[in-house]
C-alpha cells in the first residue's frame, strides 16, 4: 500500500492486487459492502492517520478506481472540517463513508519529469511497443496506451510503474483540459526525436 497527501482533507492510497489477496481480498469484493471491505477502509484511514497525520472524524467520500492489472487508486476525502488534529484515532470513532467505484480498462500513466517519459519510451520500444498518446496537464505528463501491449499486461504495467504512477485522473479530463503533445505512435516519435546517449 503507498499512501500520498494530496491536499490537508485528501489523500491517495495505491493498492496493488497483491495487497488486497493479502487481506482476503479480491478486486469483485470492493463491490459489496462486506466487513472485510469496511475493515480494509479502516485500515487504511489507521495507516494514512500514522503515515501523513490525517485525522479524520465524521464523514468521509472514498472514490475507488480499478485499473487494468495495477490494482486499486483509492482517494479519501475528509468533508468534515472541524476536526482536532491532535485527536487519536480510534476504532470507536465514527466514521460515515461514502464509497464510489469505477473501473476502467485504459491503461493510462502519469509521469513527475518528461525525462521519465523519454527513458520509458525507449525501454518500450525495445519490445516492440511504439503506440500511444502522449499529453501534459498541471505540469505532469501522461501516456494513455490503447492498443494490446506486445508483451503480457502485467509485465508491460511493470515496465510503466518503474518509470511512473497509475493515472488518478482519467483520460477524458487530461484530453480536455490538458494538452496533447504526441497524438498516436508516440513511443515510437519519442525515440526517433530524443535518442539517448
Amino acid at each position: 500500500m503507498r499512501l500520498e497527501r494530496l491536499t490537508h482533507n485528501k489523500i491517495k492510497i495505491f493498492l496493488t492486487f497483491d495487497d488486497l489477496m493479502d487481506r482476503g481480498l479480491t478486486k469483485d469484493d470492493l463491490w459489496k459492502d462486506t466487513f472485510k471491505v469496511q475493515q480494509l477502509f479502516r485500515d487504511m484511514i489507521e495507516e494514512a492517520s500514522e503515515e501523513l497525520g490525517f485525522e479524520v472524524n465524521g464523514s468521509i467520500a472514498v472514490e475507488v478506481y480499478s485499473l487494468p492489472a495495477q490494482g486499486m487508486v483509492v482517494i479519501v476525502t475528509s468533508e468534515d472540517q472541524d476536526f482536532d488534529i491532535d485527536e487519536e484515532f480510534t476504532d470507536d470513532d465514527y466514521i460515515e463513508m461514502q464509497v464510489t467505484l469505477d473501473e476502467s480498462e485504459d491503461i493510462f500513466y502519469e509521469f513527475q519529469t518528461f525525462e521519465d517519459v523519454i527513458q520509458l519510451a525507449h525501454r518500450l520500444s525495445t519490445i516492440g511497443c511504439a503506440d500511444g498518446t502522449l499529453y501534459s496537464y498541471n505540469q505532469r505528463f501522461y501516456l494513455h496506451v490503447s492498443e494490446e501491449p506486445p508483451i503480457a499486461t502485467d509485465d508491460f504495467i511493470a515496465i510503466l510503474a518503474e518509470f511512473g504512477s497509475p493515472s488518478t485522473i482519467t483520460i477524458h479530463r487530461v484530453a480536455e483540459y490538458g494538452k496533447k503533445l504526441m497524438n498516436h505512435r508516440a513511443i515510437e516519435q519519442l525515440v526517433r526525436y530524443f535518442p539517448t546517449r
